[in-house]
């Protein structure tokens, strides 16, 4: 994803005489409000509070105060997961642009649009060691697609201007912007709309009509075809389009986990979601098929297993609007370098030019897809202990809930029954932290899908663990009247740790017991957690509470609301693949399917 921008800041154009003449912190503030922004999330110190300064009496955007900079970064990702437009953050020097790092490599990984703008020492200071001085540009070069380092008052617009454009075209993805203090207290007229012109950034977004063509010719010669939807067609806002192409060629449709959402589950077409713990269609579908058309996906090792063994005797068309990532893990047969949207209209006129209107003849191929599909559905065993199946609990919150609320989802098992038990029929309605799996992602996400998102309702689903590392900001939430509903899974254990260490290491559970939800004693008692921070907070203990406490919850629109579901820690994620295996290990039907006969 990186970008060559040689010329780091854009230059202002010349002066004008009716440019106004402004401080650079009121120039920070100036820009956003040209820029259309309305929200931002963010922490004051001492390198940006020149800024804070004409914020607070900005009418045009609104400033969430949080309580930690992190969350400022998954609030403004989940902002832009949940709206399609860029989130922005605000630290100050030090460790509050540090703390923000965590949700930079996030937004990175799964190509968010997010814009930080962080303050910075006097820059006579730079490079002595002063007080709260960290040299961010260099600690962020490599997790964002740009970082700027602005030290005049006059590269404060272009600068900030250029941040956004880089980060929501092309591939989206973080852009840093820091400040020092004297750029932000010195003065300068105010050009808008600045120039910004980025050598070496051009980012390709018509395909190459000889090898539309090409995929074309292949998709309609193919007989086991796999659409293998990833994360780009829902940043490319290309789930319409995708539809259209899958009920031209009657191919089976894959989505990964940053996909959920880009193609209805509902669909006869939709196997399910591929990877390590996909199902056994989707799975066996990429594993066995000829012809892989690859949408805004980067065949990572959760999706391949091992990759020299992955779908060993298919072709592959390779779609990505970054072409950094095509043939990275695996060759393109077709290399299309474009937006997904715009390829897959082109695509499939070119199909239908080729094929007619008619469809190629996958019947057999179909008829062993539903024949996996039939013996091998998506299930889960009973708890033998008491306790709550998770798995349940996630499934009814989909259902009370419905197809247009919104989930965000911490990481780990609770992240793969969500995206696993939950129907998601439209885009940007699945929000998790998929690359960089970053525990503490719901909570501030959910945050920032509501305030992008206010008429949703806005599930945060998290574990025991995760919802320990950000739950302060529910109290952001109650002070800034942002309702989330949180179901925090409780199985007082950092259950996918928990997981790997009863298949992988003799079940010797070292250090992942967290004493929150079994027994008496509750360290912490999150209902009291929850009362304390001004939320409705209720605890499930019973599978006949669950539905009434969901439907209190949904109720509930004056606080935010947390529900404690204490379930059991021997629950497991099924199907599960191996790490380093081929995805044809015969181990992921034979004990992956609860169903299964084991003397069969």
């Amino acid at each position: 994803m990186s970008t060559d921008i040689s010329a780091a800041i854009p230059r202002p154009p010349s002066r004008t005489p009716s440019a106004p003449v402004l401080t650079g912190a009121e120039a920070v503030v100036r820009s956003l409000d040209n820029l259309g922004v309305s929200d931002v999330f963010g922490l004051p110190g001492g390198a940006i509070m020149p800024v804070y300064d004409p914020l607070m009496d900005d009418e045009a955007v609104r400033h969430i105060l949080v309580r930690h900079e992190q969350g400022a970064g998954h609030a403004a990702e989940g902002y832009a997961a949940a709206s399609g437009r860029t989130g922005v953050a605000i630290a100050t020097s030090g460790p509050g642009a540090t703390n923000l790092v965590t949700a930079i490599a996030d937004a990175y990984m799964d190509s968010v649009p997010l814009v930080c703008i962080t303050g910075q020492v006097f820059s006579t200071l730079m490079g002595t060691d002063a007080f709260q001085e960290a040299d961010i540009v260099g600690i962020t070069m490599p997790i964002t697609k740009h970082s700027f380092l602005v030290k005049t008052a006059e590269e404060i617009p272009g600068a900030i201007a250029a941040a956004f454009e880089i980060a929501s075209t092309g591939r989206p993805g973080p852009v840093l912007v820091d400040i020092t203090k004297d750029a932000q207290q010195a003065s300068a007229p105010f050009v808008w709309p600045p120039k910004v012109d980025l050598p070496g950034y051009r980012p390709v977004t018509k395909a190459h009509g000889k090898q539309i063509q090409a995929a074309a010719q292949l998709l309609a010669e193919s007989r086991k075809p796999v659409l293998y939807v990833g994360g780009g067609v829902i940043r490319g806002g290309a789930s319409d389009e995708l539809l259209t192409l899958a009920e031209a060629t009657g191919a089976p449709v894959v989505t990964t986990l940053m996909a959920r959402g880009a193609f209805p589950d509902s669909h006869a077409q939709h196997l399910g979601m591929p990877g390590m713990h996909g199902t056994v269609p989707a799975v066996l579908a990429l594993q066995e098929s000829d012809l892989i058309i690859a949408l805004g996906a980067r065949f990572d090792d959760r999706v391949t297993g091992k990759a020299a063994l992955f779908a060993p005797h298919a072709k592959v068309v390779h779609v990505d609007i970054d072409p950094a990532e095509i043939s990275k893990i695996r060759f393109a047969d077709v290399p299309i370098v474009g937006d997904v949207r715009d390829v897959l209209v082109d695509l499939e006129a070119a199909f239908r030019g080729v094929i007619g209107d008619g469809q190629p003849d996958t019947a057999e191929w179909w008829a062993y897809l539903d024949g996996l599909r039939e013996e091998f559905p998506l299930g889960y065993a009973p708890t033998t202990d008491g306790l709550l199946s998770p798995q349940y609990v996630i499934q009814r919150i989909g259902e009370l809930t419905g197809p247009e609320g919104v989930y965000a989802s911490g990481v780990g098992q609770h992240q793969m029954w969500a995206a696993q038990f939950i129907k998601y029929e439209r885009p940007n309605s699945w929000l998790n932290s998929g690359g960089a799996g970053t525990m503490g992602y719901a909570v501030p996400a959910a945050m920032g899908a509501k305030v992008a998102q206010p008429e949703r309702v806005v599930w945060a689903i998290d574990g025991d663990g995760c919802f320990q590392m950000t739950n302060q900001e529910l109290a952001t939430c109650v002070i800034n009247q942002i309702p989330i509903k949180v179901a925090i899974i409780n199985n007082s254990s950092l259950g996918m740790v928990r997981q790997w260490q009863t298949l992988f290491f003799d079940g010797r559970h070292s250090n992942t017991d967290l004493n929150t939800g079994h027994g008496t004693a509750r360290i912490p008692d999150f209902v009291k957690l929850g009362e304390a921070y001004g939320c409705l907070a209720i605890r499930v203990e019973t599978e006949d509470q669950i539905d009434d406490a969901i439907k209190l919850a949904l109720e509930t629109n004056d606080r935010p609301v947390v529900i404690d579901f204490v379930v059991s820690a021997d629950a497991m994620v099924w199907p599960m693949v191996p790490q380093g295996v081929s995805n044809s290990y015969i181990q992921y039907a034979r004990e992956h399917a609860p169903a299964f006969d084991e003397e069969d």
